[in-house]
């Protein structure tokens, strides 16, 4: 059977210990289906090189003390800028280093999707939804993405409709690998954090570090994203309570 040009493309790669999943609305051409081939083999080698989990993974080798190969280090040395940076913007929330160790986890995901959204955008896509894990870069429209309840596994707890242009969604939260978000200053996770904290902007890596940063606050999280002008937040706290902070068109709603 002949393949329907106007059907959306779709593509979905399992690496980096979750699911992304790449839906993209426009006429399927060569470049479109070579870039879907990119962007599953980029995602595999990402996890290659920051996985915290592989001992042969450029992160495992920066905690030892080891060196790195060649090739590796120009993405090495982007992402421990990104993780220094984010460090001093948060005033040491986000921690990339710890323990001794190295992690740069709170914003790799995103900059990796990121990336990924970039090869098919060169390659003319328009409208697409790329999610990794929750992480979540659209362009185009319309797009509707559900963000899960925390204390209803299955429902929703807010709706995010976008109708043009970029959009990052990155969600903090124990909903879908337990709670792997510490306090940087303790080590252990936040004891009055949200249950869940959506966090919208125009880029995922930003968007992804500040939720990060934002959950592993706890309570002080509030304040501190009204202070972010150029992203909206959404939180649910551990009563099914929610907050929400510079509600923009694309913060999500209940």
């Amino acid at each position: 059977m002949a393949e329907d040009s106007e059907a959306p493309l779709h593509r979905v790669v399992h690496t980096m210990g979750t699911v992304f999943s790449c839906t993209v609305r426009d006429t399927s051409t060569p470049a479109l289906h070579q870039a879907l081939d990119d962007v599953e083999a980029l995602l595999h080698h990402i996890d290659a090189v920051f996985s915290p989990f592989r001992s042969d993974s450029a992160v495992s080798r920066v905690t030892r003390g080891e060196p790195v190969p060649e090739e590796w280090e120009p993405e090495l040395c982007e992402v421990l800028g990104l993780c220094a940076e984010a460090h001093q913007r948060t005033d040491g929330w986000f921690a990339a280093w710890r323990d001794g160790g190295f992690d740069p986890s709170g914003l790799v995901k995103g900059w990796a999707v990121e990336r990924a959204a970039k090869l098919l955008r060169d390659a003319g896509a328009e409208h697409l939804c790329l999610n990794g894990g929750g992480d979540i870069q659209l362009y185009g429209g319309p797009w509707r993405v559900g963000i899960s309840h925390p204390l209803q596994p299955g429902k929703l707890a807010a709706l995010v409709e976008h109708t043009a242009g970029p959009l990052a969604v990155a969600t903090s939260g124990p909903a879908e690998r337990g709670c792997h978000i510490v306090d940087p200053h303790t080590g252990a996770p936040p004891s009055d954090g949200p249950a869940s904290l959506t966090v919208t902007g125009s880029s995922l890596t930003e968007a992804d570090m500040v939720a990060t940063a934002a959950y592993a606050m706890g309570v002080e999280a509030r304040a501190w994203l009204s202070g972010l002008t150029h992203v909206s937040a959404f939180a649910m706290a551990s009563d099914g309570v929610t907050w929400s902070t510079n509600r923009g068109a694309d913060c999500p709603r209940t």
